[in-house]
C-alpha cells in the first residue's frame, strides 16, 4: 500500500503543478463541441425522441472521459520510458509492478473523472438536457478505467512519441466520431456497425443514454465495459512484469 500511496502522491503532485493547463484542456474541447454541435447544429433537433443537445452531453462526456484517461496515462509511461528515463527508477524499486500499474491506471482515471465534473458542472450551468442518475457516474467512471488501462498498455508498447500519435490517430480519434458520440449508430453503414457495437467506447455512449433500455441491456453494457477493463489490465500487468 505504501508503494501505490507513493504513486498516487506523485500523480497528486503533478496534477497541482499542472491544475491551470488540466483544466483548460479538460474544458476547451468540450465546449466547442457543445457550441458547435449542441447549440449550433442541433438547435431545434430530435434524436431518438429526445432533443440533440440531450443526446450530445452524454457523448461528449464520454468522448472527454476517454481522452482524458487514455492520453494522461499513456503520455505518462511513454514519456517516463522514452524521454526522462525514470521508468527504470520504478523497475529497480522495491515497488511490485503490479502495484506500479494499479497506481498509474488511477491516476488516469482522476483525470477523466475530473475532466467530466467540469463537464457536468458547465452544461447544468446553461441547459436542464443533462439527467445524472448513479447508472450515468458508474458508467463514466468505468470508462475511465477502461481506457486508463488502454492507455497504459499502449504506454508501455509504443517505441516513440510518432507511434503514439499513430494510434491515437488511427484508434481514439475514429472511435470518438464514430461510436455513437454524436450521431446514432444505426445511421452507419451496415458493413460497419458491428464493428462499431464491438467498441469499448459505443457500449459507454449507449449505456448513457439509458432511456427505454431494459435492465440487461444496461448490464451488457457494463459487462463490456468491465471485460475490456480486466483484459486490457491483465495484459498491461503482464507486459509491465515483463519490462521488469
Amino acid at each position: 500500500m505504501q508503494g501505490l500511496y507513493g504513486i498516487l502522491w506523485q500523480e497528486g503532485v503533478v496534477f497541482k503543478r499542472k491544475f491551470f493547463a488540466t483544466t483548460t484542456s479538460a474544458l476547451v474541447s468540450p465546449l466547442l463541441y457543445l457550441i458547435a454541435f449542441g447549440w449550433g447544429l442541433g438547435d431545434g433537433m430530435e434524436v431518438d425522441g429526445m432533443s440533440y443537445m440531450a443526446y450530445v452531453i452524454p457523448g461528449i462526456i464520454a468522448m472527454n472521459t476517454m481522452m482524458m484517461s487514455f492520453n494522461n496515462t499513456a503520455n505518462t509511461i511513454n514519456i517516463s520510458r522514452i524521454f526522462y528515463k525514470t521508468f527504470e527508477a520504478y523497475m529497480i524499486s522495491p515497488i511490485n509492478m503490479t502495484v506500479y500499474a494499479v497506481g498509474k491506471i488511477i491516476g488516469g482515471v482522476f483525470y477523466g473523472v475530473y475532466s467530466a465534473s467540469l463537464i457536468m458542472i458547465m452544461v447544468s450551468i446553461f441547459t436542464t438536457d443533462l439527467v445524472i442518475t448513479p447508472y450515468f457516474l458508474f458508467v463514466a467512471l468505468l470508462n475511465c478505467f477502461t481506457f486508463s488501462a488502454l492507455g497504459f498498455l499502449m504506454g508501455l508498447l509504443v517505441k516513440s512519441h510518432a507511434d503514439m500519435s499513430k494510434f491515437t490517430s488511427f484508434v481514439i480519434t475514429p472511435m470518438s466520431f464514430l461510436c455513437g458520440t454524436f450521431f446514432p449508430i444505426d445511421r452507419m453503414p451496415t458493413i460497419l456497425r458491428g464493428f462499431i457495437y464491438i467498441l469499448p467506447l459505443t457500449h459507454t455512449n449507449l449505456a448513457m443514454r439509458t432511456s427505454g433500455e431494459s435492465f440487461n441491456q444496461q448490464l451488457l453494457h457494463v459487462g463490456v465495459l468491465f471485460a475490456y477493463f480486466v483484459v486490457l489490465f491483465m495484459i498491461g500487468a503482464k507486459v509491465c512484469k515483463k519490462t521488469e
